[in-house]
């Protein structure tokens, strides 16, 4: 069947477009065109986050119940106003990956179905110099949000004791994740050994509910405080991100209040509406994370 094309111009650029009524999102009908118009709508705090780092996309061509596929390497046959930069690249080397700089870059590659924008802890500026320090946290078979909301309050606690501001969102997905801003320069091992310090302080203080290793045998009932998130190699999943799941999730900040609510039971979970709503009445609760600085005590020698 021959792809229905439809050209738009978005803040100056043309670009193509197809299949805008491709339902991406069956459970509740979500359509590329909708997944289009919400990334184009919150382009204008996304790009803020995502605009100077190398992007990893992960496309659903045929929707979320199909397959899906990470795509590091951009595409030659983007637009010429759609730029490459450097990423963290792979065993091989260094990788374009592409430069989602402008609202029309965004419109392209959500137009490829890549639902899913993941970026790095460094700008592509400085790849070898992450911006902040991310805990990832992962709720195991018999924990949920609620037991994430609870270790992310332990985690801001730690950090403000030894005088580090943290910031929260959610994954999208099932879990949490604490974001402690740097903006000062710092290299991987350094955030990555921080982050497992603080992971394995914690874990020896709330053992029966904290683990800070993959193996999955440990995991049940456990959420695990995910360190390794901070290698150089790694990427996250970019806040304002849509997520894969049944219905159209986002990664979305949130405040401490919300973590605490969440803490005692509330929901923690807002879709691509939600979003743009809390956007327009409360801003951008990720701001901060563009420009606090932070500096991490000395590695240990």
């Amino acid at each position: 069947m021959a792809s229905k094309r439809t050209e738009v111009e978005i803040e100056g650029r043309t670009l193509t477009v197809s299949n805008l009524d491709k339902v991406l999102y069956p459970e509740v009908g979500f359509t590329k065109a909708e997944v289009i118009d919400y990334y184009v709508r919150i382009a204008p705090v996304l790009v803020d986050h995502l605009g100077d780092r190398g992007i990893t996309l992960r496309r659903y061509p045929d929707g979320v119940d199909g397959g899906s596929f990470f795509e590091k390497r951009c595409p030659t046959h983007r637009p010429d106003w759609v730029g490459a930069v450097d990423g963290p690249g792979d065993r091989g080397g260094a990788i374009g990956y592409c430069h989602l700089a402008e609202t029309a870059a965004l419109a392209w590659a959500a137009n490829m179905a890549a639902l899913e924008l993941h970026a790095p802890m460094s700008r592509a500026a400085d790849i070898e110099s992450p911006t902040m320090v991310v805990f990832d946290l992962d709720p195991g078979p018999g924990t949920a949000m609620v037991e994430c909301a609870e270790v992310g309050l332990w985690i801001r606690d730690t950090l403000d004791g030894i005088g580090f501001t943290s910031y929260a969102k959610t994954s999208g997905s099932k879990g949490l994740q604490v974001y402690v801003p740097l903006n000062s320069p710092h290299t991987h091992e350094h955030a990555s050994s921080f982050a497992l310090a603080v992971a394995q302080v914690l874990e020896k203080v709330h053992p029966s509910l904290i683990v800070t290793t993959q193996a999955k045998a440990a995991r049940h009932n456990k959420v695990l405080i995910d360190w390794s998130q901070n290698s150089r190699h790694k990427t996250t999943i970019c806040v304002y991100s849509l997520r894969a799941r049944p219905h159209p999730t986002v990664s979305t900040p949130v405040s401490w209040d919300e973590v605490a609510a969440a803490a005692d039971g509330e929901p923690l979970t807002f879709e691509a509406a939600d979003v743009l709503v809390r956007v327009a009445d409360i801003g951008d609760l990720f701001a901060p994370t563009l420009t606090e600085v932070q500096h991490l005590p000395p590695p240990r020698p």
